[in-house]
């Protein structure tokens, strides 16, 4: 049996990035909050700190800072017609756990989408026809435009630090920012990083082309910053230690250096970690969220009453939750119908190799996660599809963002995969390669959908959830297309051997890609295609929330934090100067 705590205002499952934006939205509105995090506090000090946050083994192999699959994994499959097996180590993404969750260990890459991303459907057949697009995609509009998003882009960004060089504020370009990007209302916060020598050659060899390379926007800082919030973050010390690490130099925008230290002094608001929600409640009528119910650390559960739910965690969590709460319909590949688990997208990732002579230092141990330099000419609808039959599309460049000792051994094609040989190799090759990150869209599919797992379950007795997955014809076309144009720059670059191949099916579990899972609890303008409005309230239930990268209908070319954040912003405002004046009431679109 439960213990019943004392009702408050509204209530947070999750406190990472968009758990604390949220928390610090509400209190300030002065609502009593109350933050529920399944992992432990964790700060900047003490536990981020040198040397032992250097532990390439204990942080980046075996994954320190991730969800415990021990107790909560995710089952995976390619399609229906296969069992779906536990993923017992992270590879190919990495959920976070632990205040902060995945913002402690993300790389600061901090990208908007284009207008057009948020118009896929439309878009696309308004340019190409309405035969163009594949008939297996579930691709569909966001219900924003770039337009609507911008102000949120802005406030977030500046809450953030972010570091670049702006192409089009208010619709004037700049030179050497990027010139496909949508207005913007204000340059960055702070400069573009330096740029790192392999960048430069990368840089000189894509203008040579005709391209349009631009610096990398990091949320890594290029110099000292104040944020609105009156926290001060300090310049990037490129010590090549950001994704799957926390920041020992206050350098990395997380919620530990952005908005913590103040939403944590706030009386309004108490954080309890180490709580694992395991179910939304609902009153009798399905239509109304109660509160939750949580199990400690002891295994104690306890039911918290609000007012006002708010689910924030990873985004594949958030879609789990959802379906262990009974809120929704589930979706069903074999009829279309349902819409929790609906358009489940990745990101469709490949790589370019550039082999220099050993007079070339690339110095790759002297990086951060978000510096480099890259083009957008293949991003989005930027380029003429309709010879290539695809949509979507991906940026490339150079934007390494270490050289560690364990995980960086670049070795060019027929090169042993161990011994001597191999050794060998990585001596020749460590300091003089440049390697080209393709980082390309993710459509969503009929046949890509998140569920319930009918047979494996966690250490709370609740079943997993199971992904079903695999590229869809449309994106392995683009990636193809897209790398082929990379390795058309690598040549450029002018190195003594340039490798590299478009992404290939099957899918898999095994090796890293990214961390941007997306969909599953999409936002739109139809209750029958999305499962929350533009403002990211449920549908089914008024008074419940669902923010984070669960909301894309499809995945976009870049990095998704930027849009997460501002999504985060645009659902504060809407719940703060909107909803709490009609509690319970469907937002409709002002």
């Amino acid at each position: 049996m439960a213990t019943r705590l004392k009702e408050v205002d509204a209530v947070l499952v999750g406190v990472g990035l968009v758990g604390t934006m949220l928390g610090r939205e509400l209190t300030k509105a002065g609502l009593k909050v109350v933050g529920l995090e399944r992992g432990n506090a964790q700060f900047t000090v003490p536990d981020f700190q040198g040397p032992h946050m250097h532990d390439e083994l204990r942080y980046a192999v075996r994954k320190a800072f991730m969800q415990d699959n021990t107790k909560e994994a995710m089952t995976f499959r390619n399609n229906v017609d296969q069992v779906a097996l536990p993923i017992r180590r992270w590879e190919s993404f990495l959920p976070g756990t632990g205040l902060g969750g995945a913002a402690v260990h993300w790389n600061g890459q901090t990208y908007r989408f284009q207008d057009d991303e948020f118009k896929m459907r439309s878009h696309s057949e308004q340019r190409y026809g309405k035969g163009f697009i594949d008939a297996e995609l579930n691709v569909q509009d966001w219900g924003v435009t770039a337009s609507d998003m911008e102000p949120y882009y802005d406030r977030f960004e500046y809450l953030l630090g972010t570091s670049g060089l702006a192409g089009n504020v208010k619709g004037q370009k700049i030179a050497g920012g990027n010139p496909f990007e949508d207005p913007r209302s204000r340059p960055y916060p702070t400069p573009p990083m330096k740029e790192p020598y392999g960048s430069a050659i990368f840089r000189k060899a894509a203008a040579s082309l005709g391209y349009h390379p631009f610096p990398q926007p990091s949320s890594n800082l290029s110099q000292q910053y104040t944020n609105p919030e009156g926290l001060t973050l300090q310049a990037c010390m490129f010590c090549g230690y950001c994704e799957r690490f926390g920041c020992e130099h206050y350098a990395k925008s997380s919620p530990q250096t952005i908005l913590l230290p103040v939403l944590l002094k706030d009386k309004n608001f108490t954080l309890r970690t180490q709580s694992q929600v395991l179910r939304i409640n609902l009153a009798k009528d399905k239509k109304t969220a109660t509160g939750v119910t949580y199990a400690d650390a002891a295994g104690r559960e306890f039911e918290q009453p609000a007012k006002l739910v708010i689910l924030c965690s990873f985004a594949l969590n958030n879609v789990r939750m959802l379906l262990l709460s009974g809120i929704g319909q589930p979706y069903d590949p074999k009829t279309g119908q349902g819409v929790v688990g609906r358009n489940y997208a990745y990101q469709t990732m490949s790589a370019v190799q550039v082999f220099f002579d050993e007079s070339v230092n690339i110095n790759p141990f002297m990086r951060s996660g978000a510096n480099g330099t890259l083009i957008a000419d293949f991003v989005g609808d930027n380029f003429d599809h309709g010879p290539h039959k695809f949509i979507g599309g991906a940026y490339f460049g150079d934007v390494m963002t270490n050289g560690r000792p364990i995980e960086f051994h670049p070795t060019p094609p027929g090169t042993p995969a161990w011994g001597a040989k191999w050794k060998e190799a990585v001596v020749r090759h460590y300091n003089h390669t440049v390697v080209l990150n393709v980082h390309g869209s993710s459509m969503s599919s009929r046949n890509n959908y998140l569920d319930l797992d009918p047979t494996y379950k966690d250490a709370w007795g609740q079943p997993l959830l199971r992904i079903t997955f695999d590229f869809p014809a449309n994106d392995l076309r683009m990636s193809a297309y897209v790398t082929d144009k990379a390795l058309g720059v690598g040549k450029a670059m002018g190195g003594r051997q340039v490798a590299g191949s478009a992404r290939k099916g099957p899918y898999g579990v095994t090796q890293y890609q990214t961390t941007h899972n997306t969909g599953g609890t999409v936002m739109g303008l139809d209750p029958k295609t999305s499962v929350v409005n533009r403002y990211l309230q449920s549908w089914d239930v008024a008074n419940l929330f669902i923010i984070g990268a669960s909301n894309f209908p499809q995945n976009a070319t870049y990095n998704p934090t930027d849009t997460v954040g501002a999504l985060a912003y645009m659902s504060a405002e809407a719940i703060v100067n909107r909803y709490l004046k009609a509690p319970g009431q469907a937002l409709v679109q002002a």
